[in-house]
């Protein structure tokens, strides 16, 4: 009897086991996420490399085909992913364009965008691209700040002709006469100074402020998913202890990864503040952006969004609280 007992035991395992009922393991679920293949994704990288996702429950699907985190959000809101990065920026476009989609975390604060001008178009200093044609990525965030780093430089965008250069162009534009001058991000600077050497001149456009890089999802996928949205913070904030605590290998691993040599790694990686937060400055810099899109009659829309509606802070809340400084 008991040995009838042993074999029935074995066998309702067995069934369970192949229906998958029974098992150690969490099934897993699959998420797709758009990002730019920079190192503002770094934290999505280790996560990535490490299978923080997978111990999570999640088969991560990196699209990293994007030129920007603009066209990252563009292609997440037309279904080709479920989550997204991008600057805090480009959601607030968004944001007033009407789309409904939620900040979960930022993972980045960077400065990595620059200003590079050809020294042989006759440009000397700032004040000398007046009437020069300056290539901009349009809708991102490069955008925002050169004409914050013009204002402080008391030259007057109006006598400038932007032109939509993506960031991978650059080289291109810059090299067929196009442009005089293109406003790009890392690792595009150093094409370009591999390309040109000391025939052109680079300036951060930053002005000692930095960018944010945002994970964001559509409000539909955060109402479906939250044990997902909650075990991707998780893995996120696996990464971010990876890196506290192995700082030399997490760099090595997004060198690797990324394909840069050591000579590059070492000097963008201190421009790069790889942590999990949601903090009351990301808010102030949404609204400043807001007011300068306004005042620029780049929306419609004539008054400041409430950006609080468009956070979704309750995972990282939950899971690590200290990093989550706003004021609702």
């Amino acid at each position: 009897m008991q040995r009838l007992g042993f074999f029935l035991t074995c066998f309702f395992v067995f069934i369970l086991t192949s229906l998958g009922f029974y098992s150690c393991t969490p099934p897993e679920a699959t998420v797709t996420i758009g990002i730019e293949k920079t190192p503002v994704n770094s934290l999505v990288y280790i996560a990535l490399s490490n299978r923080y996702f997978r111990d999570n429950g999640i088969r991560l699907i990196v699209k990293n085909n994007y030129a920007s985190g603009a066209a990252a959000v563009r292609g997440m809101l037309k279904g080709e992913a479920d989550l997204a990065t991008a600057t805090e920026y480009v959601v607030v476009r968004q944001v007033f364009a009407g789309k409904k989609l939620q900040i979960l975390a930022s993972i980045d604060k960077f400065m990595h965008q620059y200003l590079v001008w050809r020294k042989d178009r006759g440009i000397k200093d700032v004040g000398d691209l007046e009437n020069k044609k300056i290539g901009v990525p349009l809708e991102t965030q490069a955008q925002f700040n050169l004409s914050r780093y013009l204002v402080l430089h008391h030259v007057d965008e109006k006598k400038l002709h932007i032109v939509d250069v993506q960031a991978p162009e650059a080289v291109a534009a810059l090299s067929g006469g196009g442009v005089d001058a293109v406003v790009v991000w890392q690792p595009n600077v150093m094409a370009l100074v591999e390309h040109f050497g000391d025939k052109i001149e680079v300036r951060s456009i930053h002005n000692d402020q930095p960018a944010f890089c945002l994970v964001t999802a559509g409000e539909e996928w955060i109402r479906l998913h939250p044990g997902l949205a909650a075990h991707l913070i998780t893995a996120l904030s696996r990464a971010e202890e990876f890196v506290v605590n192995n700082n030399t290998q997490a760099k090595n691993m997004i060198k690797t990864r990324l394909n840069y040599n050591d000579a590059y790694i070492n000097m963008i990686w201190p421009d790069h503040e790889l942590t999990l937060s949601l903090d009351q400055s990301l808010v102030v810099a949404m609204e400043d952006q807001a007011r300068w899109m306004i005042e620029n009659r780049l929306t419609p829309i004539n008054e400041v969004p409430n950006f609080m509606d468009y956070i979704h802070e309750h995972e990282l809340k939950k899971i690590k609280p200290q990093s989550v400084n706003i004021i609702r």
